[in-house]
């Protein structure tokens, strides 16, 4: 009976001390794995919001549409003011300004076009993969949108917004901590993921996590 008491306490000490180890190392390890798909994920929303803004500079406002946005940074162009000669202190003195000194070939002020892939992420980005949500075995894309909004003061400003829902960010985590992280975020009026820009407010572009 002894013998049968001892080895009940050994088992039961073993499941507290397992219960106690997932207890702490279960949250831990969802925090690491969410840090590395959160990075991730920012640094691809970072990147539309890069391509969204070239292209309201081109056409003055945002597009909702993937495959306009990135058929413009594949073969869309940015104007670059190339500027050869700047106003010397004398002809300050002298009174010339930019526009005379243009005229008088003192120095010169030429648009080149450049290419937006090449000038905005460099060669070899692949920007077919910037809709796609970058979460290992998981294909999901981004949801993108873009509109108008009128302020209080009656102007129209331009407003796109880019977003990845946790549910699909964390895909394959444990289920009750994205449950309960996805519940914290909507108690205090959050949305419950990533998202850059937003369609119901001006918010000059941010992310949701700066």
């Amino acid at each position: 009976m002894k013998t049968v008491i001892q080895v009940v306490l050994v088992a039961v000490a073993i499941i507290l001390a397992y219960l106690l180890y997932t207890s702490v190392e279960r949250p831990l390890d969802f925090e690491k794995a969410k840090k590395e798909r959160y990075d991730a994920t920012i640094e691809r929303l970072k990147d539309i919001r890069k391509a969204e803004i070239a292209y309201k500079d081109i056409h003055g406002k945002f597009t909702g549409s993937w495959d306009t946005l990135i058929n413009f940074v594949k073969t869309g162009e940015l104007p670059l003011v190339r500027k050869i000669g700047m106003l010397t202190d004398s002809m300050l003195e002298a009174g010339w300004n930019e526009k005379r000194a243009l005229k008088e070939g003192k120095i010169i002020r030429d648009t080149i076009y450049v290419n937006v892939l090449d000038t905005i992420f460099g060669k070899g980005y692949k920007i077919d993969d910037i809709k796609f949500i970058p979460v290992k075995d998981t294909v999901a894309m981004f949801q993108l949108g873009a509109g108008i909004i009128t302020t209080g003061s009656g102007i129209k400003v331009p407003v796109f917004e880019a977003k990845a829902h946790n549910n699909t960010i964390l895909n394959g985590l444990d289920r009750q901590l994205v449950i309960n992280l996805n519940e914290s975020r909507r108690t205090n009026d959050k949305y419950p993921g990533l998202k850059v820009g937003s369609l119901e407010e001006t918010i000059n572009n941010a992310g949701n996590w700066e």
